[in-house]
């Protein structure tokens, strides 16, 4: 009579001890991580005492945030990333930016931050824009183990085709169209069109769909590069973006339209 009730207790200790901490790590995004939280961890703060990055300390002292050693070139390898992502994936309640260690630490008390960092308080404010971009990171994650394993929707291609590819061509005051740098070099690498053309073929546009969808977080435009980077940064958007701010709001219909793609969204078209 006792077996069915202890094997429920084992079960559950395994979700709690193995899966849970699998499903954290899965939940969180590591492409978000390696082009806008780690960079965090390379930054000057000059406001405490000679001015030390985070990895100063963290790559040295023994703590639960112990990042990997970082190389002449202040960068770390994919693979060294990807540990750096296990360990601060363990200091973030997925979902709740306000109960994670890794935001709380550094923060001001004054602006809810907790007691305990000898590295200084870093964010005065939690209106500062790293601190965004950490809480940004952490608030797209899913606080239920079971749900973080899910697949996100499927990316409609025709949808990519006919409204979200015509983003990418469209001219804009003072800035350059998005082909013009992307049809070069970058991870976002859109297929080039050659003089007098003005749309992509279908094949082209199937080699555009599988370079954007590797920018994108299926479900969660928040997380997702393609988004966050034109974005202004006080709308969250990432603090770095070669091609300047694009949308200076999310309600923005450009921004909006892509959002709607991200969330898997289908609507009314010519098929």
């Amino acid at each position: 009579m006792l077996g069915r009730p202890i094997r429920l207790v084992v079960g559950l200790l395994f979700v709690l001890r193995v899966v849970a901490p699998m499903a954290t790590a899965q939940s969180l995004d590591f492409e978000f991580y390696r082009d806008r939280v780690e960079p965090i961890f390379l930054k000057m703060r000059e406001a405490y005492g000679p001015g030390a990055p985070c990895f100063t300390c963290h790559t040295k002292i023994t703590s639960r945030f112990r990042l990997q050693p970082v190389s002449e070139e202040v960068a770390w390898t994919e693979d060294q990333s990807r540990r750096n992502f296990e360990v601060v994936s363990r200091l973030v309640t997925p979902g709740k930016p306000l109960e994670s260690r890794l935001l709380l630490h550094p923060l001001a008390n004054g602006a809810g931050g907790d007691g305990r960092h000898s590295g200084g308080k870093h964010f005065q404010s939690r209106d500062d824009p790293d601190w965004q971009t950490l809480a940004a990171w952490v608030s797209t994650a899913s606080s239920d183990p079971v749900s973080a394993l899910a697949p996100g929707p499927e990316l409609d291609f025709t949808v990519f085709q006919q409204r979200v590819q015509p983003v990418f061509l469209r001219k804009r005051t003072g800035l350059a169209r998005c082909i013009t740098c992307h049809s070069r070099s970058s991870a976002f690498r859109l297929a080039p069109l050659p003089a007098g053309r003005t749309a992509w073929t279908q094949e082209e546009s199937r080699r555009n769909f599988e370079a954007v969808t590797r920018v994108v977080v299926p479900g969660n435009p928040q997380a997702s590069r393609l988004l966050m980077m034109p974005l202004a940064p006080e709308e969250g958007g990432d603090p770095f973006h070669p091609g300047g701010r694009h949308w200076t709001s999310r309600d923005d219909p450009e921004w909006q339209t892509l959002a709607s793609w991200v969330r898997g969204e289908v609507p009314e078209l010519h098929r």
